[in-house]
């Protein structure tokens, strides 16, 4: 199973910028959505109180106007007006209008529980307006109430019997409850209603629509973002990992990779240019040393052998292969230690922890046909780039 560290730098890059925007769309939806909320209540306050305002209005300016004609013309009544033309204002909406009343006259004017307690706080504080969203069975509904007050105009038909019209008197006998206000009494109030998923369809669509044109500007950066980022970092530093797999593979330090801008990442480029001339300078350098060495061994008079820790030759003059009786193919890879018939003291002390000194020591050599041939061993230690490389000098004894 694929560790997530181990997915690619392009893969991480879109994965996290995924999980940020999804994060970004669930906080701003939730922000939008409660933006939304308090936007619809304070539309339909306002919606609320103008409808409320202008039914007030009308009743106020009918009563001051109208004289004797709701006698001969019961639509002329002020309450009756104001009724009407909050049905002709609301007839495109969803709002409810209608005016309550404690002591109503019209059975229609009766207030519910909640128009009720609302009356019953203007008259014991006086407040501009209520509002509120109320629960009935299965149904939100968002309620607001604006008190009516009575005027001067307004006693002419609710304040004394005497004084009422005929009409009143007619329908509403002495005692009637509707009687006897005072100017500046709450004579009732208009209350305005509207369920809340009929507000809420509309924030329903608005927050969709919203939503979605986040979500689509989030994506457009997001791609916009990974596309930069492919650009400018995540193909370079691949192309660039991949050339240093090449000269790890191939040895080749010639080619370099283009250098296209002077950031960051160009100088990264710039400096891997740079290591790669000093390794093809030192590469060339190491491989005329070798040459030298090789060719320096070739006219020594003794034997030279180059072996690693374990033993295994590397590097073997003409010497050696007259010195061991076998030829230069034969002896690279063996051990010289195979050849040494006293060889153990050596090799312990290779592999002793700590740095090997030179040293120089008698051998016998084991040479083709298991002839002994004693020589003078001379051993010293370079370093090498990724382990130690012994050097043996091995001549003759006796002229053997």
């Amino acid at each position: 199973m694929t560790r997530p560290a181990d997915f690619s730098i392009r893969t991480k890059f879109f994965g996290l910028m995924s999980l940020l925007l999804i994060a970004l769309l669930l906080a701003s939806g939730i922000f939008l959505y409660h933006r939304q909320k308090d936007f619809v209540l304070r539309f339909a306050v306002d919606n609320a109180r103008s409808f409320a305002t202008q039914l007030i209005e009308t009743r106020e300016y009918m009563s001051s106007v109208v004289k004797n004609e709701p006698e001969t013309n019961y639509n002329l009544v002020p309450q009756v007006v104001a009724t009407q033309v909050a049905k002709r204002v609301t007839q495109n909406s969803k709002f409810y209008v209608r005016q309550v009343s404690l002591r109503y006259r019209n059975p229609e004017n009766r207030p519910d529980a909640y128009e009720t307690a609302q009356l019953q706080k203007f008259i014991d504080k006086p407040a501009a307006e209520s509002y509120d969203i109320v629960k009935a069975g299965d149904t939100s509904f968002f309620r607001y109430l604006q008190p009516m007050r009575a005027t001067p105009s307004c006693l002419g038909c609710h304040g004394s019997y005497q004084s009422a019209p005929d009409f009143v008197k007619k329908r509403f006998p002495p005692g009637h409850y509707s009687y006897n206000y005072r100017v500046g009494e709450v004579i009732g109030a208009v209350s305005v209603s509207i369920p809340m998923k009929d507000l809420y369809a509309q924030l329903g669509a608005n927050f969709k629509l919203d939503l979605l044109a986040r979500g689509l500007v989030y994506l457009i950066v997001t791609v916009v973002m990974g596309i930069i980022m492919s650009r400018l970092i995540i193909t370079p530093v691949k192309l660039l990992s991949d050339r240093i797999i090449d000269v790890t593979r191939t040895g080749n330090f010639q080619e370099k990779m283009p250098q296209n801008s002077r950031d960051e990442i160009g100088m990264l480029i710039a400096a891997f240019n740079d290591m790669m001339e000093e390794l093809s300078h030192r590469t060339v350098q190491s491989r005329e040393a070798d040459e030298r060495y090789r060719r320096f061994i070739e006219v020594a008079a003794s034997a030279v052998v180059t072996f690693l820790k374990n033993g295994k030759m590397v590097i073997v003059n003409e010497k050696a292969e007259s010195l061991f009786g076998r030829n230069r193919q034969m002896l690279l890879g063996e051990s010289i230690f195979d050849f040494l018939e006293n060889a153990k003291d050596l090799q312990q002390r290779i592999e002793r922890p700590g740095d090997f000194k030179e040293e120089t020591s008698r051998q016998r050599v084991v040479s083709a046909g298991g002839r002994l041939v004693e020589v003078e061993m001379v051993v010293s230690a370079s370093k090498a780039d990724r382990e130690p490389l012994y050097t043996a000098i091995l001549r003759e004894r006796n002229g053997g």
